[in-house]
C-alpha cells in the first residue's frame, strides 16, 4: 500500500481540531422552545404532519389537533420543512431568537407544487436558493414514471443521457460532458459515498427519496470526476413514524420486480431501523440465434439497510450497509452490423455463452454533529466489487470461434476495493451573521488488481492472430490522494449573495503490469516481466457565483466553475511482450453560466432557465486496441459545448400536474488527434460521443380523489433524445427518436393496483454502439407492460 505520510498527519491533526471544535461549540449559544400548529387551508389542526428543522436532528409530528412542540432548537435563521398528507410541501424560514408560538397554513396538494430539499451543497437548502442549474426528482416522480435503474432518469433531466451494452456500467453524458472511461464525467453519489468507479457502481433505484442533478462542473465541493456533473441520490431514512410497503411487479418479456421496506424506531427518540429488499429479474429481450436461447436472463437482488441513533439533539450517527448481487447471462448483447441490428433486432450470433457474475457492497458511517456556532460531519466509507464471466464471454461478438475473453482467475483478481473518508465543518444558522462557510478535507485509496485472458481460438488466423493460445495481461492498479476545500457565501441586506470557493486535490497513481502467454494444454510462458509505473496528479478547482434574488419567487444567477476528471496510467499495447505503460493528465472543464429561477401564482407554476458555455482541456480519448480489447487512453483534444436549458413545472388546473423541459446543446472538438490506418487523423468540428444536440421531457400525472380513502390516477410521459454519436469519427450513430410511456391506477386504503406501460409505439433505437473494426449495436428496450400491487402501511 502507498502511503502518503505528511497528509495522514495533518488528517490526525485535523480530526483532533475538528473534534475539539464541535465539542466547545456544543452549548455556545442559547436554545429556545416553538410551539406550533399544522393547519389546512380552512383552518383546520392536521393531525401527523411532519416537522423537520434542516440540518439538524430536530423533528417531531403533531398531535390529533394539530400541535407539535419543538425543543432546543438553537438561535439563528432556520428551515422549517413540513409536509402533511393530502397537502403541499413547504420549506419555511424562521428566525429564532425567542421562545416562539406559531401557526402553519399548508395548502391543498390539488391546488399547488410541493417544495423540494437538496443537499446539492453539501447540507440541505432550498434547491431555489442554490445559484446553479439543478433538477429534482422525488418519491413520487421515480415511482409513477417507473425508474427502476438510474439511466431512466435520461432527457427527465436537461442535457442527460445514460446508457450501457447491458452488463449495468451506464455512460453518463451531460452537457456534452460524457464518461469514456472508467474514471466517469459525471459523478454519482448514493446517499453521500461517492460511487467511485463504474465497477462499484449501483445502478439499481429501491425506496428512493428523491434524486439530485446538478449540471455543469461541480470540482469544488465534490472534487474528482465530476466535470460534466454530479448525480446525487438519496433514499429513504427511518424516523419515529413506522412505515412500510409491499410492491410486486409482473410485466412482459418475464419482468418479475419484488420491493419490501420497513423504516422504525427502535427506541423512540434514539435508536432507528430501516431495510428495504429488492429482487429484480428479466428472461430477456435478445435471442441467440447461435442456439435459439434466451440470450440476456437477468438476476439481481440488492439491499439497503439503515441503523440510526441520535445521541442527543446534536450529534447522530448513521450507519448504512449495501449490497448487489447480479446474475447476467448476456452481458453485452451486441449485434453486429447497424443495418443488421434495425432489420433483425434483439438477435444476436454469439458461440461463447456465460453468465456474469457481479457482487457490490458498500458500507459507510456518517457522523454528524449540528453545533450551534459550527457543525461538523465525518463520513467513512468502503466499496467493493467481483466481477467475472463463469465461462469465456464472447469477444467478437459472432458464431466465430476467434477470440474470447477469460477473467475468472480467483478472488484475488478483478476484486476492486476502496476506501474513502470526508471530513467537513460549515457555519451553523446564525441570526446575525451575514456569512456561511464550509470546509473540509478528503482521502481516498483505491486497489484495483484485474487480469484478463485472450483466447484466440481455431479460426483466429483470420485477423491474424495465434490460433489456439491465450493471452494474459496482468495490472495491479492502486490510486491514492487527498484533497482540501473551502466555500464561503455572504449575504447582503439587497438581496446579493455572493459565494466563491476552491479545492486542492492530490493524487498518486501505481501501475504493475505483466504479460503472459500459453497454448492451450501448454505451459504458461512470461513474456513480459513485472513493468511498473507511478505519476503524481494535481488539480485546483476554483468557483465563483453570483445571486440577485428580487423577493422570495425569482432570482438571477451566474457561475463559474471548474471540475476535473483524474488522470491515470494507461498501458499501451496489447501485446503482452510489450507491456508498455505511459501516464495520462488530468482532463479539466471551465463553465460559465447564466440563469433564472422563478415561482409563480402563489407557487403553481415554477420556471427556470439556464445558458452555459463550456470549454474542455486536455481531453482523455481511450482507443481500444484490438484484438486483446485493451483500452489506450490519451490525452489529445480540446472542446466546447454551449447550450440552453428551460424547465417547468405546474399545477395548472386542481389535481392536473404538468413537468417539461427542452435542452439544447452545441458541441464540437476544436482540436482531436487520433490514430488511423494511414497515421494521426484530425477529427477537429466532429461531436463528443452519447451528446444528443437536444432533449426533451413532457409529463402530465392527473389524481382524482374519489371520497376520503380512494383515488384514481393517470399519467402519461413522453421523452425526447436529439441525434447523438457513439464514436469520435461521428461515423456511427443515432436519429433523434421519441418514447412514450403511460400508467393508470386505482388505490384504496393504502393498496394500489396500477397498469403501466413503456415505450408504448415500440420504437426502435440503439441506445449504445461501439466500433471494434466493425459496429457493434445495443438496442433499447422494446414495448413493454405490466401490473404493480402495492401496499403501504403507517403512511
Amino acid at each position: 500500500m502507498i502511503r502518503i505520510p505528511k497528509v495522514e498527519a495533518s488528517l490526525r491533526g485535523v480530526f483532533l481540531v475538528i473534534v475539539c471544535v464541535a465539542v466547545a461549540t456544543t452549548t455556545a449559544l442559547a436554545q429556545y422552545r416553538i410551539n406550533g400548529r399544522v393547519l389546512s387551508s380552512n383552518n383546520r389542526g392536521l393531525p401527523g404532519a411532519s416537522i423537520q428543522v434542516l440540518n439538524s436532528n430536530l423533528a417531531t409530528a403533531t398531535d390529533e389537533q394539530g400541535n407539535f412542540v419543538l425543543q432546543q432548537v438553537p438561535s439563528g435563521n432556520h428551515i422549517i420543512r413540513v409536509s402533511a398528507l393530502g397537502h403541499a410541501t413547504e420549506n419555511h424560514t424562521l428566525l429564532v431568537d425567542g421562545d416562539l408560538t406559531i401557526d402553519i397554513q399548508l395548502g391543498s396538494i390539488e391546488n399547488r407544487l410541493d417544495e423540494a430539499v437538496v443537499t446539492a451543497q453539501k447540507m440541505e437548502s432550498d434547491p431555489h436558493d442554490i445559484p446553479a442549474s439543478l433538477s429534482v426528482v422525488g418519491s413520487k416522480a421515480v415511482e409513477q414514471q417507473y425508474m427502476w435503474n438510474i439511466m431512466d432518469v435520461t432527457a427527465v433531466v436537461p442535457n442527460l443521457n445514460m446508457a450501457n451494452p447491458g452488463d449495468g456500467r451506464n455512460v453518463a453524458s451531460l452537457r456534452g460532458i460524457t464518461t469514456t472511461s472508467y474514471n466517469q464525467a459525471v459523478a454519482t453519489y448514493v446517499d453521500g459515498v461517492n460511487q467511485f468507479g463504474l465497477d462499484t457502481y449501483i445502478p439499481y433505484l429501491q425506496d428512493v427519496e428523491r434524486i439530485e442533478v446538478l449540471r455543469g462542473p461541480q470540482g469544488t465541493l465534490y472534487g474528482r470526476n465530476a466535470m460534466g456533473g454530479v448525480i446525487n441520490i438519496v433514499t429513504k431514512q427511518p424516523t419515529n413514524q413506522a412505515t412500510g410497503f409491499v410492491e410486486v411487479n409482473l410485466g412482459s418479456h418475464g419482468q418479475q420486480r419484488y420491493l419490501a421496506g420497513l423504516r422504525a424506531p427502535v427506541v423512540k427518540d434514539k435508536l432507528f431501523f430501516g431495510a428495504s429488499l429488492l429482487y429484480n429479474g428479466l428472461d430477456g429481450f435478445y435471442k441467440n440465434d447461435f442456439d435459439g436461447s434466451d440470450y440476456d436472463r437477468q438476476q439481481a437482488v440488492s439491499g439497503n439497510y439503515y441503523l440510526k441513533y441520535l445521541l442527543n439533539a446534536q450529534w447522530a450517527m448513521t450507519l448504512n450497509f449495501k449490497h448487489v448481487s447480479n446474475r447476467n447471462d448476456g452481458a453485452f448483447a451486441l449485434s453486429m452490423d447497424m443495418d443488421e441490428t434495425f432489420s433483425h433486432p434483439f438477435h444476436v450470433s454469439q458461440d461463447a455463452k456465460t453468465t456474469m457474475v457481479d457482487e457490490s457492497r458498500n458500507a459507510s458511517l456518517s457522523i454528524n454533529h449540528f453545533g450551534n456556532t459550527v457543525s461538523f460531519s465525518s463520513q467513512t466509507a468502503y466499496q467493493a466489487n467481483y466481477r467475472f464471466y463463469r465461462s469465456p464471454i464472447d469477444g467478437d461478438f459472432s458464431i466465430l470461434d476467434m477470440v474470447s475473453i477469460v477473467n475468472d482467475y480467483g478472488k484475488d483478481w478483478n476484486n476492486v476495493k476502496v476506501f474513502t473518508q470526508e471530513f467537513k465543518l460549515s457555519s451553523a444558522p446564525s441570526k446575525n451573521s451575514r456569512m456561511n462557510w464550509t470546509a473540509g478535507m478528503f482521502l481516498f485509496h483505491q486497489n484495483a488488481p484485474t487480469k484478463q485472458g485472450t483466447h484466440f481460438g481455431a479460426q483466429a488466423e483470420m485477423m491474424g492472430a495465434p490460433v489456439n493460445t491465450t493471452s494474459i495481461l496482468t495490472n495491479s492498479a492502486t490510486n491514492q490522494g487527498a484533497a482540501v476545500f473551502g466555500q464561503l457565501g455572504y449575504r447582503f441586506d439587497n438581496g446579493l449573495e455572493l459565494q466563491a470557493g476552491l479545492r486542492y486535490d492530490y493524487e498518486h497513481a501505481a501501475l504493475d503490469a505483466r504479460g503472459e502467454f500459453q497454448p492451450d494444454g501448454g505451459d504458461l510462458v512470461v513474456l513480459q516481466p513485472d513493468t511498473s509505473a507511478s505519476a503524481d496528479f494535481y488539480a485546483l478547482s476554483p468557483s465563483f457565483s453570483v445571486k440577485y434574488a428580487f423577493h422570495d419567487r425569482s432570482q438571477i444567477y451566474g457561475s463559474y466553475t471548474r471540475g476535473f476528471r483524474a488522470g491515470g496510467i494507461s498501458q499501451l499495447s496489447s501485446d503482452p511482450s510489450e507491456a508498455a505503460l505511459r501516464a495520462f493528465d488530468p482532463e479539466y472543464s471551465d463553465n460559465v453560466e447564466v440563469g433564472t429561477k422563478n415561482r409563480l401564482f402563489n407557487r403553481q407554476l415554477e420556471v427556470n432557465l439556464a445558458a452555459f458555455y463550456t470549454r474542455v482541456h486536455n481531453a482523455q480519448v481511450p482507443t481500444l486496441v484490438l484484438p486483446d480489447a485493451i483500452t489506450v487512453t490519451q490525452n489529445t483534444g480540446r472542446m466546447e459545448s454551449m447550450g440552453l436549458e428551460v424547465e417547468a413545472t405546474a399545477r395548472v388546473v386542481r389535481n392536473l400536474s404538468l413537468w417539461g423541459n427542452a435542452a439544447f446543446t452545441h458541441a464540437r472538438y476544436l482540436d482531436l488527434n487520433t490514430a488511423g490506418e494511414d497515421g494521426n487523423v484530425q477529427l477537429k468540428g466532429n461531436r463528443p460521443v452519447f451528446t444528443p444536440d437536444w432533449t426533451g421531457f413532457l409529463g402530465a400525472q392527473y389524481d382524482l380523489p374519489i371520497g376520503t380513502s380512494q383515488q384514481l390516477q393517470l399519467g402519461v410521459y413522453g421523452k425526447f433524445i436529439g441525434q447523438q454519436y457513439f464514436t469520435v469519427e461521428n461515423t456511427l450513430g443515432q436519429k433523434s427518436y421519441s418514447l412514450l410511456n403511460a400508467h393508470i391506477g386505482y388505490s384504496l386504503h393504502g393498496y394500489e393496483l396500477i397498469l403501466w406501460g413503456q415505450n408504448l409505439a415500440d420504437k426502435r433505437y440503439a441506445d449504445y454502439a461501439y466500433d471494434f473494426g466493425f459496429a457493434a449495436v445495443h438496442l433499447g428496450r422494446p414495448v413493454t407492460y405490466g401490473l404493480t400491487l402495492r401496499k403501504r402501511f403507517g403512511s
